[in-house]
């Protein structure tokens, strides 16, 4: 039965493997499947305690370190279960104030998906005031053209490259920008959504690149982008939410730092995991699509909506602000340590987009020259 051994030692070596500090996606990879690593470690843990062979030293080992994996994925997981503190307070019947509340859905719907009527139908069912799309083109701007008689405010960014980006709103947006933080190729949204009582809140939208052998090799670049607005949102006293694809699962170091940083709130904790990819895969699914926000918003409601023909789930969640949420919610404590790796990070994204930059161009002058 040596097969046991060999599947404990998979799990021991990918949970240990995730802790080594380096940003290659072989490395980074290892962050994602946590919940998957954890099921298969139980498994082996069974396994291992009924296996009647006679025990030996190589075998306790074995053992011992299996347990010490299975405690690092659960510390890692638990708090999106139930059985965690709340990050963010549930409001109640009798706090329901609508003009105070802003819905939202945020789905991401993979480029060459046709299945255009499936998001229609949810926009339409649940009529948030907010929608984000992630990866639209042309052919989605024009099949989404419908619903913006009920949305007079937009922001498009039709793109080819996965990346596209729609924002569709029913309540007033201002000082909107479009910005390429660090690729020309990645856009981010940054407005200022009015809520029907008048007040303010900074919006972000995001999409970076994820760490895989297809798009980026590391994830330097996504982990800069989510710590630049971080850094951005740590001094700003006002309402604040962040939401998109961030292409980076809730319980990975990059994630909790960025809300060490900016002082964000995850509605997921202590309540439950919201994993929305992969949709067409049970077994192989996390968190890739988030909200966070600011500590004087409360939650109302937060659901994974049904399949839209995307490799995501759509998420929809309303969220109602108030000064007494703020009073009772507090930001996640951040160190002097916290603020050096967020800036020594930053400032290895900036560089390396720097360089990537200059290489393009590099390229595009070489061409001409040959082309001469």
């Amino acid at each position: 039965m040596i097969w046991i051994e060999v599947l404990a030692l998979i799990v021991i070596w990918l949970s240990f493997w995730s802790l080594i500090p380096r940003d290659e996606w072989w490395f980074r990879g290892a962050d994602f499947p946590r919940l998957q690593i954890l099921f298969v470690g139980l498994i082996a843990l069974v396994l291992m305690l009924f296996w009647t062979a006679p025990w030996d030293l190589a075998r306790e080992v074995i053992l011992f370190l299996l347990i010490a994996a299975l405690a690092f994925q659960l510390k890692m997981v638990l708090p999106y279960t139930f059985i965690w503190k709340k990050q963010v307070k549930q409001v109640s019947k009798d706090q329901l104030n609508p003009d105070q509340q802003i819905s939202v859905i945020v789905s991401n719907v993979l480029t060459p998906n046709d299945q255009y009527h499936l998001l229609l139908e949810q926009i339409e069912q649940h009529q948030p005031d907010i929608v984000l799309t992630l990866e639209t083109d042309q052919t989605w701007q024009n099949e989404l053209a419908q619903i913006e008689k009920d949305y007079p405010y937009r922001v498009a960014i039709p793109l080819d490259n996965l990346y596209g980006m729609h924002l569709y709103s029913k309540l007033k947006l201002v000082d909107t920008e479009v910005k390429f933080i660090l690729s020309d190729e990645i856009p981010s949204i940054h407005t200022t959504v009015i809520l029907p009582s008048g007040q303010a809140v900074q919006l972000y939208c995001l999409h970076p690149k994820p760490p895989s052998p297809t798009e980026a090799k590391d994830s330097t670049l996504r982990d800069a982008e989510l710590l630049i607005v971080g850094d951005q949102i740590k001094d700003l006293d006002e309402s604040c939410i962040v939401m998109g694809d961030l292409n980076d699962v809730a319980w990975s170091r990059t994630t909790r730092l960025f809300q060490r940083i900016s002082g964000l709130l995850d509605p997921r904790v202590g309540r439950r995991y919201i994993n929305t990819f992969h949709a067409d895969y049970k077994f192989l699914r996390w968190s890739l699509d988030h909200l966070f926000h600011s500590t004087d918003f409360a939650l109302v409601h937060m659901q994974r909506l049904p399949h839209v023909g995307s490799d995501h789930f759509p998420i929809y969640v309303v969220l109602q602000t108030g000064r007494i949420f703020e009073q009772t919610q507090e930001e996640l404590e951040q160190t002097d340590a916290d603020e050096r790796e967020a800036q020594e990070a930053i400032q290895e994204g900036i560089e390396k987009a720097e360089k990537e930059e200059k290489l393009v161009t590099d390229e595009i002058a070489q061409s001409y020259k040959a082309g001469t």
